[in-house]
């Protein structure tokens, strides 16, 4: 029995009330209205069908004399946002929001063209892919994020992870070195996403690479290859193992400090990653890579390559050197001195000239300051300020050549300032006590200043700038001097012996 239309609309109109302004369900309208499930959801399905079409009209009858703006404004610009449509359209007079103009421009903004990609094989041994990650503030207390390099090699797509608190330079080229033992070789090319680590500067037709990997490329022997930029599919067997990371090794995992995370990671990437058949390929990578890849990688190249973060700095008057975000001490006497300041992962050891004036452990904080009482040792004993002319603190280890010295110094137009921190140089390379000799042989010929007393040490006695000797801390042992060898003897003439003629003195 078919159900007259004025009580239909009455049903419906009572169901969309129920729905709409008062938010029931269907189970609910059901119950209040005695009528089924299943007519209730066609009466709902029967309203929203009567609405739709009319919305639309609506819709498209407001930007009706728009259309043409809104399509020159897509081809200009086929990214264009909607709000960006809307201030265009206000200006020729639109009335409407920007619900419908967003709807519009969902239906006729062009759709990008699904790229075609080429099913790519690489032969073993040919191409290894790298990239970081940031895995963010994962190290409780610890004020540094966490970055993943990641390195996979693009035939068994066998992987190297290790997680690192820095991406600089130094950092780079220890996470490469690593690489290279672990897959024990090299392949013919590495590529690369634009980091700066390697690639400076691009256009569209010239990449400059970072002059330091180049020199490190060549000393290990592999070529450089950079992608193009925000084309992640060039190096997709190093993009892939970061997604998974982040899906699989990732959530839920708790950290202590960097070695226990590389712990759990290395764990993770030799029991479960690499041990997983690749869906591409449908293989092993731990399998591939053994028994295939592993024997057709080419031994890396030997030789140091300095993989040290390096940086030139001065001392300040609180006799600090500014490194990675953290202070570190150095002897008070190097105040205003420009040192070199070499960083590895455990390590932070800074230089004067070729000496080593100071060494620390690496702090991975940040804005601390990492001290060494002995650097401050006879500081307190030194006067606030002495009077002009008079030794500074500095070089009192130079004694009385030294105070006649600045006495005349001080009565020239030489900065005293530029002479302290040359000769606290000369007397950290060379020494005190050949400082002092060179002093005395500068004034002797009628001259001050510490350009002179350079070319006494460097040029005329021959003075090398080193290391301070090794001591063994045994007493016999250090306090061995070896003179110079004798040469006149090699230099006397002997007589050439035929070879079956008898030596001298012999009777047989």
């Amino acid at each position: 029995m078919d159900i007259p239309e004025e009580e239909q609309s009455n049903r419906m109109a009572e169901v969309l009330r129920l729905n709409l302004t008062e938010g029931k369900g269907i189970r609910a309208i059901s119950r209040q209205t005695g009528l089924d499930r299943k007519t209730v959801r066609k009466l709902l399905g029967l309203a929203r069908g009567k609405q739709k079409p009319k919305a639309v009209a609506e819709r498209s009858s407001i930007l009706a004399p728009y259309e043409d703006d809104i399509r020159e404004a897509l081809e200009a610009c086929a990214d264009i946002k909607a709000p960006a449509v809307l201030d265009r359209l206000r200006a020729k007079g639109y009335q409407g929001g920007i619900t419908v103009v967003r709807d519009r421009l969902r239906k006729v903004r062009p759709r990008p063209k699904q790229e075609a990609f080429f099913t790519r094989s690489y032969e073993p041994g040919q191409m290894l892919q790298v990239d970081w990650a940031d895995f963010g503030y994962a190290i409780p207390g610890c004020p540094r994020r966490v970055s993943a390099f990641v390195a996979a090699l693009a035939h068994s797509r066998y992987l190297f992870l290790i997680f690192t608190l820095s991406q600089a330079m130094g950092s780079f080229l220890r996470c490469m070195e690593q690489a290279l033992r672990f897959f024990g070789g090299r392949t013919v090319v590495d590529v690369f996403d634009n980091m700066k680590t390697v690639v400076l500067e691009r256009t569209a037709h010239h990449v400059r690479f970072n002059p330091r990997f180049v020199e490190y490329a060549q000393a290990r022997g592999f070529a450089i290859q950079a992608c193009t930029p925000r084309r992640p599919t060039e190096k997709p067997y190093a993009e892939r193992p970061i997604g998974t990371i982040r899906t699989r090794f990732w959530p839920g995992r708790r950290f202590i400090d960097l070695f226990d995370l590389n712990a759990q990671g290395t764990k993770w990437r030799d029991e479960i990653f690499n041990n997983l058949i690749n869906e591409e390929t449908g293989k092993v990578p731990s399998l591939v890579f053994q028994n295939v890849e592993k024997k057709l990688l080419e031994p890396a190249r030997e030789g140091f390559f300095d993989t040290d973060d390096i940086e030139s700095t001065g001392v300040s008057k609180t006799f600090r050197v500014d490194f990675d975000r953290n202070d570190y001490t150095v002897p008070w006497r190097l105040v205003h001195q420009s040192v070199l300041v070499r960083g590895n992962e455990q390590q932070v050891a800074i230089f004067l000239g070729t000496k080593r004036v100071a060494v620390h452990n690496r702090c991975w904080d940040v804005g601390k300051v990492v001290q060494d009482d002995s650097h401050e040792q006879g500081l307190l004993e030194q006067k606030p300020r002495a009077a002009a002319g008079a030794l500074p603190p500095e070089l009192r280890g130079l004694g009385g050549p030294a105070e006649a010295y600045f006495k005349i110094l001080a009565a020239n137009t030489k900065s005293l300032r530029r002479e302290v921190q040359l000769l606290v140089l000369l007397s950290e390379l060379y020494g005190d006590t050949p400082v002092r000799d060179a002093m005395d042989e500068v004034m002797a010929t009628g001259h001050v200043g510490a350009e002179y007393i350079e070319y006494v040490l460097r040029y005329k006695r021959g003075l090398s700038p080193g290391p301070a000797p090794l001591k063994l801390n045994n007493a016999a042992l250090d306090d061995i001097r070896l003179g110079e060898p004798d040469l006149a003897s090699y230099d006397l003439p002997r007589k050439t012996l035929d070879p079956g003629e008898p030596p001298e003195g012999n009777d047989r």
